[in-house]
């Protein structure tokens, strides 16, 4: 039995718009708890349960990895190699021609853009120059060799060429300290001592991490304190979220409020940090009523959480509370991430029951068709789904912990080895800021809702391809009039631009476009005055001819700066004169504010 305090509902919401709900006589007619959910414990005889079991140990012993999908692509690469002897001689022809490039030092190779592990000046120089020039050489030969084979299936000619990739970064000359510039110029200027404030460093790491602390060093930085500190109230509660409005600093508003809702796998305090970088408060400080769903960190208790109880007990339920208290105005509705993925399919649901709530759609690094999802599809497999499916069923979530590795595989060059570099060698430490304190508060994702997403989106691509169904029918992005204001970042390795962009594919509607400068969380967290950013925008009409990427691309003029006054230009567009502020809650109407910003759910560890 679930127990929650104080879920807030307004006097018309019943268990048909919140289908765990269950009213209680003896309760205050706001205080709604919720009803028993069904769990199934490690011990439930399922059928499978011995198997289950057997692979969640499994899968501590390989990172939460499925070693039989890595051995089918290995076999599957391998067997086809052995049978194409021209290629393995193009190979072992390509292999001479790349040892003559490097004894002649003529035509060498260039590190890719996102690769910062050659930059130094030093490395231009002899013998330095020739070590990286080798190392980059046998990554072009590897990839040439993973790549392209006639045979293998796409998805495990990828699996092998990331392997791969990942095992010659463990052997970069950036990673071994008597082969980096770097290291034996600090070395030779410290008389040897970053190697002792390495160690130190690194002791101090196995420290936190026998203590069970985090690595980096975020002490300095406290929800409530100094990150998400934009002044509001909690209006309303229940077991998977709280809704935050937040106070107005103008003394007029827009008519149209604003609700966000941020992706689950992270806290949603991305989008109000410090109060220089807060998305929130800009938005704010810009004349918009705004509200933000605030997630709760799930444990074992909420393992049958689905991913529509997240539309209904999350999208929906704000929404109704958002129009409680603002009245009859519509809604900018704008999703980040996950969250904007779960918007569009609340949108695309709206749309089909002839819901007309919502005045404009914003989507933040949102996908909608996973076919290009990135190298995330590296681990979404079958067999990596069904390992994944037994350690979320024996803990009943998905825990941080799992999350992270797979993220940083991705970017294993900065996120792990130059991480190690600067620490264990050069003896340095990162300034701890409130990014890296916001990405070291992750959350969980429940059993049965991440199941559901990762099998719907990833593995099926359901949504995009008119099979995801909700209450037994299925939506479309198509049904979705509103227009859209769509933001893809340039180096995102979660949501890819060019992933981001078919929501042209699958809407024929009104639609502006964003491409960023920056990552998946940076591109999005990109301030006014911030230095170095930059920014395409082009706008395509309601039936208007599509555009394949890069020509769209050519096609959008870069533009210097932050791309957050264009929303608010944009928003302001679909919005009506500014008008006196709403209450901040409405008791009247069953929301009072149950307690300040950022409320209790965000602390939850």
């Amino acid at each position: 039995m679930l127990q929650t305090s104080d879920a807030v509902l307004p006097h018309d919401a019943t268990a048909d718009s919140n289908k765990h709900a269950e009213l209680v006589p003896a309760a205050p007619r706001s205080v709604v708890p919720l009803g028993p959910v069904p769990r199934h414990p490690a011990g439930m005889a399922d059928g499978r349960s011995f198997d289950r079991l057997l692979h969640a140990w499994q899968a501590k012993a390989t990172g939460s990895l499925s070693p039989i999908s890595l051995m089918l692509a290995y076999l599957d690469w391998s067997l086809h190699l052995a049978d194409a002897p021209e290629r393995r001689l193009g190979l072992a022809v390509k292999a001479a021609k790349q040892a003559q490039r490097l004894l002649s030092a003529a035509d060498w190779t260039q590190p890719e853009p996102e690769d910062h592990r050659f930059r130094d000046e030093a490395w231009s120089q002899p013998p330095f120059n020739t070590i990286a020039q080798a190392f980059l050489l046998t990554e072009e030969w590897w990839k040439e060799a993973t790549t392209g084979l006639p045979g293998v299936t796409k998805s495990h000619s990828d699996v092998v060429t990331f392997d791969a990739r990942q095992l010659l970064d463990i052997f970069s000359p950036s990673n071994i300290p008597w082969l980096n510039p770097e290291v034996l110029r600090a070395t030779v200027q410290q008389s040897g001592g970053n190697f002792v404030k390495g160690f130190m460093n690194y002791a101090e790491d196995m420290r936190r991490i026998a203590s069970g602390r985090l690595i980096d060093d975020v002490e300095g930085f406290a929800v409530g304190e100094n990150l998400a500190v934009t002044p509001g109230k909690v209006v309303f509660r229940n077991d998977l979220m709280e809704l935050i409005q937040y106070e107005p600093v103008t003394p007029t508003v827009r008519p149209e409020p604003i609700l966000v809702v941020p992706a689950w796998i992270m806290k949603y305090y991305i989008l109000d940090l410090s109060p220089g970088n807060s998305f929130i408060r800009y938005l704010v400080s810009q004349g918009f009523t705004v509200f933000c769903i605030s997630w709760r960190n799930p444990g074992p208790e909420l393992r049958e959480m689905s991913f529509d109880d997240y539309r209904q007990l999350g999208v929906m339920a704000a929404i109704d509370a958002v129009r409680a208290i603002c009245g009859d105005e519509k809604i900018h509705a704008c999703g980040y991430c996950l969250g904007g993925t779960l918007l569009s399919i609340a949108a695309a649901t709206m749309a089909r029951e002839g819901d007309d709530r919502l005045a404009t759609v914003t989507m933040l690094a949102a996908q909608t068709d996973f076919t290009e999802a990135g190298e995330l599809q590296l681990f979404t497999d079958e067999g990596q789904l069904a390992l994944l499916d037994d350690v979320m069923w024996r803990q009943g979530y998905l825990d941080s912990t799992q999350m992270s590795g797979a993220f940083q595989m991705l970017r294993s060059n900065d996120l792990v080895w130059s991480r190690m570099i600067k620490s264990y060698l050069l003896g340095e430490r990162d300034h701890p800021n409130d990014l890296m304190a916001w990405n070291a508060d992750a959350t969980r994702m429940p059993y049965r809702m991440h199941s559901q997403y990762l099998h719907a989106m990833f593995l099926n691509n359901d949504l995009a391809e008119g099979r995801f169904q909700v209450d037994g029918r299925p939506i479309a992005i198509q049904e979705i009039h509103v227009p859209l204001f769509a933001v893809g970042t340039e180096t995102d390795h979660v949501a890819p631009w060019r992933s981001v962009y078919k929501i042209h594919l699958l809407n024929n509607g009104d639609i502006t476009f964003v491409l960023t400068s920056g990552g998946h969380n940076a591109g999005i967290v990109s301030e006014p005055g911030h230095r170095h950013r930059h920014y395409r925008l082009a706008h395509r009409p309601r039936r208007g001819l599509y555009l394949a990427p890069e020509e769209w691309m050519s096609a959008a003029a870069p533009q210097e700066g932050s791309w957050w006054p264009e929303l608010v230009k944009w928003l302001a567009g679909y919005s009506g004169a500014p008008v006196m502020p709403p209450p901040l809650s409405s008791p009247e109407m069953g929301y009072p504010a149950v307690c300040d910003a950022p409320g209790s759910y965000v602390r939850e560890s």
